[in-house]
C-alpha cells in the first residue's frame, strides 16, 4: 500500500491579545518615530502632510509585511498553501495602531487643522495609545489600577525614550 502523506501541521497561531497589544506598541512608536523623522527633515505644507501621511501607511504595511514574512520563516515548520497570507493577516494591530496619525497627518493635509506643528497632536497620540496599551495590559494581568497606572506611564515613557533616541539617530 502507498504511503498517504500526512496533512501538513498547522503552524501555531499567535495569541489574539498579544497580536494586539505587540502591534499596537509596534505602530504607535513607528508612527511617532515616522512623524519625527518626516517633521525634521520635510516640509510642513499640506501638500507634505498628505505625502507623510501615505508614506506612513505604506511603512506601516511594510513593517507588517515583514513582521508577519518573519514569523512565517521563523516557525520553519512544514505549511499549508495559504498559511503564509494568514500570517500576513494577523499583522493587522501594527496597521491600525498607526492608522490614527494617519488620519492626524491627512487631515491637515486636507486643511482639516493647521499642517504646521500636527506633529505635536500626533506624538501625544501615540503616547495615550501606549500609556493605554500598558494599563489594559497591566489590568488584564489582574494588577490593581495603581500599579496599573504606574505600568501605563512607564511604557509610555519608554515610548518617548525610544521615539526621542529614533530622532537623534536619523
Amino acid at each position: 500500500m502507498a504511503d498517504i502523506p500526512a496533512a501538513a501541521p498547522v503552524p501555531p497561531r499567535h495569541d489574539t491579545r498579544e497580536a494586539v497589544l505587540f502591534g499596537g506598541v509596534y505602530g504607535a512608536v513607528l508612527a511617532s518615530s515616522m512623524v519625527a523623522a518626516l517633521t525634521q527633515y520635510g516640509h510642513t505644507s499640506e501638500d507634505s502632510r498628505r505625502y507623510d501621511a501615505l508614506w506612513l501607511l505604506v511603512t506601516a504595511f511594510a513593517s507588517a509585511f515583514a513582521h508577519g514574512y518573519a514569523h512565517f520563516v521563523a516557525e520553519r515548520a512544514q505549511h499549508r498553501r495559504w498559511d503564509v497570507l494568514r500570517t500576513l493577516v494577523d499583522e493587522w494591530p501594527l496597521v491600525a495602531a498607526v492608522l490614527p496619525t494617519v488620519v492626524v497627518l491627512a487631515g491637515a493635509g486636507w486643511g482639516w487643522w493647521p499642517a504646521d506643528g500636527v506633529e505635536y497632536p500626533a506624538f501625544i497620540l501615540n503616547i495615550v495609545l501606549l500609556f493605554t496599551l500598558g494599563l489594559v495590559t497591566a489590568r488584564w494581568s489582574h494588577r490593581t489600577w495603581a500599579l496599573a497606572v504606574l505600568i501605563g506611564v512607564v511604557d509610555a515613557l519608554l515610548g518617548v525614550v525610544v521615539v526621542v533616541a529614533n530622532a537623534l539617530i536619523h
